[in-house]
């Protein structure tokens, strides 16, 4: 009698230990052109049991790793329908456990469109855009907790508060949100940021849920809008649970001492680069709070790239920015992108590359004549064009330029351009969440306007940033929480709604009017998405391009002089040509196109030409 006691205790002992505790993704789908999926099977001592599944050819394969809490099972979903698939677990003749692991039907899924040329991207920080439930502030798992106080503080932005001002955003001209990222972030200090994650298939619950993602998604979608996820691949936080029980020791690079990326992107390009440059760039962590993820151990790589798909399919995605692209492995993510677009051919990724020359950002876009030369060929569709924010940021202070400052920055920018395999499918912006807001760097009015219509009128995706359409300033050298703020009016008890008209101040108006009128005109303008595109030699710090098309021709005059200029009209008879009168786009005044134009100081026009 006491024996038998004895193995019960010791089946109930297994029972206990080997317990799946988690599998990741936690649900797949029928129908899908990759039909492996490779699971992730962690509970204590897992790697004891042995996993079965009734149905054969289902079961591809079951791969231990050095770490007994894991266990990676690669099925076979090809013939598979929706429904609930039984993964048996055994130890020796002994069952265990079973698991129902869900398939899903993709019969009411829509397609992803993508984003484009055509669209305007409204960048926004969810933790300081609006509160639109308070009762999820902070939360007992969480270690951060409300502190609005504290500019590098949670101040309780969330998901709902986006839905709350869709409206809002929609109105402004925008066509598609991409909100930081809104995965779980444990970290104890700064964890608003959301770039250390710690969970990667979970929302942090402090933003809401997986279901409310999916809402924010549906309520785009309504007013025929994109979502665009900030989809982070080179690294996690310390706090990640997998992190702290890591199943091999080379899911991430480790070293002696602590060894920090040295951020020298430009390394893939440069012919003469080192081996040791080379390995710190890709191997150093970003931080000592954020692991690098090793993309070369196939297993890292199968991880991320089904958790991007499991999102796209679960969110209902348009598109990913993706972060610091350039410290990932370049060849692990050049499968990442192929396994991706593949699946979904209208989907669109940009990488951030944050590189101040074309001719090292053009590397990175899907068939660079740059990355070429050296075999190579990322397969990303769009890049982030920062050199021309440098010149955004700088060039309107640099006045009456006549050789390499103010508007020839610009023009040399352009220059490039046949660089780029696509220069429509790069993304222009002046400013985003790690950068001076450009209403410090340009506080008068009229400098912001020229910004703006820039962002509006030359080839691209373009890209603002939350509140400076309502003239929102913030000093990146003050710290990152002042380039942050919060949006008046997302949360109660706020002094003002800026979110509405008749609680903006007259200067917050005059922004957003501006704003709205530049955009809301742009939405529709094709010679604008896909036009082609002709620019003239500044002269006297005056710089003139047209876009254009079969139907449409529009000029934009940028007069960067701090006196009025008056040009000749004639000098640009190649692109006027039969045209007599144009509209201005923001006065609504007729303009004759005779022989010459008197501009005032420090302005930007577009003229629609008739």
């Amino acid at each position: 009698m006491k024996y038998y006691f004895l193995l019960i205790l010791c089946s109930f002992s297994t029972l206990v230990l080997s317990q799946v505790k988690r599998i990741d993704p936690p649900n797949w789908w029928a129908g899908m052109k990759n039909s492996e999926v490779q699971l992730l099977v962690y509970g204590e001592d897992i790697s004891a049991l042995t996993p079965k599944i009734e149905k054969e050819g289902v079961l591809v394969e079951s791969k231990r790793v050095e770490n007994p809490n894991y266990l990676f099972i690669t099925l076979n979903l090809a013939n598979e329908k929706a429904g609930k698939l039984t993964i048996d677990f055994f130890e020796g003749k002994n069952k265990v456990q079973s698991v129902a692991y869900e398939i899903l039907d993709r019969k009411e899924r829509a397609t992803p469109r993508g984003f484009d040329s055509s669209d305007l991207i409204y960048l926004l920080m969810p933790d300081r855009f609006a509160n639109g439930n308070p009762a999820n502030d902070s939360h007992p798992e969480m270690k951060d907790t409300l502190n609005r106080v504290d500019k590098d503080g949670r101040h309780g932005g969330d998901i709902q508060g986006i839905i709350n001002h869709l409206d809002y955003i929609k109105e402004l001209g925008a066509t598609a949100i991409w909100s930081t990222p809104l995965c779980e972030d444990n970290d104890k200090r700064v964890s608003y940021h959301t770039y250390a994650q710690s969970d990667v298939y979970r929302i942090d619950p402090r933003y809401g849920s997986v279901d409310d993602y999916k809402n924010l998604s549906a309520e785009l979608h309504k007013r025929e809008m994109k979502l665009i996820m900030d989809y982070v691949s080179n690294h996690w936080g310390l706090e990640s649970w997998i992190i702290k029980d890591i199943p091999t020791k080379d899911w991430i690079h480790q070293h002696d001492t602590y060894t920090e990326t040295n951020h020298r992107k430009e390394l893939y390009s440069d012919p003469y680069a080192s081996e040791i440059d080379y390995k710190e760039l890709e191997e150093g962590w970003f931080v000592p709070s954020m692991p690098d993820l090793n993309q070369g151990n196939p297993l890292v790589l199968n991880y991320l790239t089904q958790n991007a798909i499991w999102w796209i399919e679960t969110a209902n995605l348009d598109g990913f920015r993706v972060d610091t692209y350039p410290y990932n492995d370049p060849n692990a993510m050049v499968k990442w992108v192929q396994v991706i677009m593949d699946e979904y051919p209208n989907f669109n990724i940009v990488g951030e590359g944050w590189m101040h020359n074309t001719i090292h950002t053009s590397y990175w876009q899907k068939d660079s004549p740059v990355a070429a030369i050296q075999g190579f060929n990322s397969l990303i569709p769009t890049v982030m064009d920062f050199p021309l924010t440098d010149a955004l940021n700088v060039a309107f202070n640099e006045n009456n330029s006549h050789w390499d400052k103010g508007t020839v920055r610009f023009y040399k920018n352009f220059q490039n351009d046949f660089l780029y395999p696509n220069p429509n499918n790069v993304m222009v912006f002046v400013e985003n969440h790690d950068t001076n807001r450009i209403n410090d760097t340009y506080p008068e009015f009229e400098k912001y306007k020229m910004v703006m219509t820039v962002l509006a009128t030359v080839r691209g995706i373009p890209q603002i940033y939350y509140g400076s359409e309502i003239g929102m300033a913030g000093k990146k050298e003050v710290g990152d929480g002042d380039i942050r703020r919060d949006f008046p009016g997302g949360w109660d008890g706020d002094s003002q709604n800026a979110f509405t008209k008749k609680g903006r101040t007259d200067s917050q108006e005059k922004y957003f009017s501006f704003t709205k009128k530049l955009f809301q005109w742009r939405k529709n303008k094709s010679v604008i998405h896909t036009g082609k595109t002709m620019h003239y030699i500044p002269q006297n710090d005056v710089y003139v391009y047209f876009r254009y098309n079969e139907k449409e021709t529009v000029m934009v005059i940028l007069n960067n002089n701090l006196e009025s200029q008056t040009i000749d009209l004639g000098r640009f008879k190649e692109r006027i040509q039969h045209f007599t009168f144009g509209k201005d786009v923001l006065k609504g005044e007729k303009i004759p196109l005779t022989k010459e134009m008197t501009l005032k100081p420090q302005t930007a026009t577009i003229i629609e030409l008739y």
